[in-house]
């Protein structure tokens, strides 16, 4: 082995022992710590799991759209499959932490701006995550954009108030939110108290008239209904548009006629035809459901129901919510961290943040050093760190302006998406349609074409740079 392999080594070795100690201190110093752990050690297992399988929402659509490669899309599919089965077993046990979101057309707008942000960025919200772990210059670039673009879009007030529907306004102002929430002062607060609020929210399970937490509403309702006959649907669809006619010609040549026998061949070699990116689904799939069951348990050990609760008992209670909560999924999120990153900093910079509805009445501001869903994007940044210095694929990228551009674009659009749909991939989508929501699949169905959207927009932006470039060649 050589000498440049070992010390790739080394610095594996050296952010698994970051991470080990800041566990080890943190839980000597009060036992509280444990549950900020939790979060870190399973976002440490996503970055490993994202960079291992190369897994990413925009390389997925990307890759259909743009040259008819279907793996990622599939790969993506097997996850939803096995986090639904995980989590609908920790469902029907009465002890998940998911909680539906509102289903409506703004989540097919949200999702359709941000799948154009993705395809741009080249990244989506976890894959920037993980790429900054390979060293991706670009990837950290969307990151920040994304950051930067919600922590200030859910502050917007003034002249945007203007394109708020009186609607909007009397049912935000009905609300009887506290004082300290200028709800009346902001396009995003109004947005979110005065229509997404009022929106029906629900399951599968729960429209077909199951309860969640029973076998026959969580296998039935919201796995069997919810996630794996709309998965096999997509899956057919990607199968009959983009792999069928190269299985057809394979079997041509030969000398073998296409039969049904055939189609559900074709269709099973498409789904193990990448075990990598399957392999790392099905790692994602279970460890998102046992993230859910760890967060719970952790939270009746400790007798609370949010980690404000441990950040007041643990003597840190600045940037709480008007609640006394801060941002604690229970599960695999991203993007509301990092907007939190950034909305503390200009906090502290003089940006007042805790009279909006975001930051002030749900998620709050807290140190980043405490904050348990920071603690999982870290570390998924590490794991994926670690992922790539092990098989040699770690090495530091700076991006050009043209990519930069992009990247900032991109993460822009995300940024905004995000808000407007109350998630990006992963919350927005991943979580919400492996757990019966059918507010993920409309954010889905908008992702998809966004993507597709975004795909034909970067084609013809290339093709009229080459056109550009080659009338300057023939000068």
């Amino acid at each position: 082995m050589n000498e440049v392999a070992i010390g790739k080594q080394r610095w594996a070795l050296g952010i698994v022992g970051f991470f080990a100690l800041i566990s080890v201190t943190t839980y000597a110093y009060n036992e509280y710590y444990i549950y900020l752990s939790a979060y870190l050690w399973f976002g440490f297992i996503y970055g490993m799991c994202l960079q291992y399988g190369r897994f990413c929402f925009a390389s997925a659509f990307r890759d259909l759209f743009a040259v008819g490669v279907p793996r990622m899309v599939v790969g993506i599919m097997i996850s939803v499959i096995l986090f639904a089965l995980v989590s609908a077993f920790v469902t029907a046990t009465g002890i998940s932490t998911f909680h539906s979101s509102p289903a409506s057309i703004h989540s097919v707008i949200a999702g359709l701006i941000f799948g154009i942000g993705m395809v741009f960025a080249g990244g989506c919200a976890s894959g920037s995550l993980y790429k900054t772990g390979e060293g991706n210059g670009s990837a950290l670039l969307v990151i920040l954009s994304i950051s930067i673009t919600q922590s200030s879009f859910v502050d917007v007030g003034g002249w945007a108030n203007k394109f708020v529907p009186a609607s909007w306004h009397e049912s935000a102002m009905a609300k009887g939110l506290p004082d300290r929430i200028n709800v009346g002062d902001g396009w995003v607060d109004q947005y979110l108290a005065g229509y997404v609020w009022d929106q029906p929210i629900s399951t599968f399970a729960e429209i077909l008239g199951f309860t969640n937490e029973t076998f026959a509403g969580a296998y039935i309702g919201n796995v069997l209904i919810g996630v794996v006959l709309p998965a096999l649907l997509l899956l057919s669809v990607v199968y009959v548009l983009w792999s069928k006619k190269g299985y057809i010609k394979e079997l041509k040549k030969q000398g073998k006629t296409y039969s049904i026998a055939d189609s559900l061949a074709g269709f099973w070699r498409m789904v193990v035809s990448s075990k990598r990116t399957a392999i790392a689904g099905l790692i994602l799939g279970v460890a998102c459901g046992l993230q859910m069951f760890v967060i719970e348990g952790l939270r009746i050990k400790f007798g609370i129901r949010n980690a404000g609760e441990i950040l007041q008992r643990v003597g840190s209670d600045f940037g709480l919510s008007a609640r006394g909560t801060v941002f604690d999924p229970g599960y695999w999120y991203v993007t509301t961290q990092e907007a939190q990153w950034v909305g503390w900093v200009l906090q502290k910079l003089g940006w007042e943040n805790t009279d909006n509805i975001f930051f002030g009445y749900i998620n709050g501001i807290p140190n980043p050093a405490l904050n348990p869903a920071d603690w999982m994007s870290l570390a998924l940044i590490g794991g994926a760190a670690v992922m790539a210095l092990l098989s040699n694929e770690f090495k530091f990228k700076k991006p050009t302006k043209e990519l930069a551009v992009w990247a900032i674009t991109g993460g822009f659009l995300m940024g905004i998406g995000s808000r407007l749909g109350l998630g990006c991939n992963v919350g927005g989508f991943f979580v919400r349609v492996a757990n019966g929501d059918p507010a993920g699949w409309l954010f889905g169905i908008g992702m998809i074409g966004g993507a597709f959207i975004g795909v034909k927009f970067f084609n013809w932006w290339t093709e009229r740079q080459m056109a550009k470039e080659m009338a300057a060649f023939d000068l």
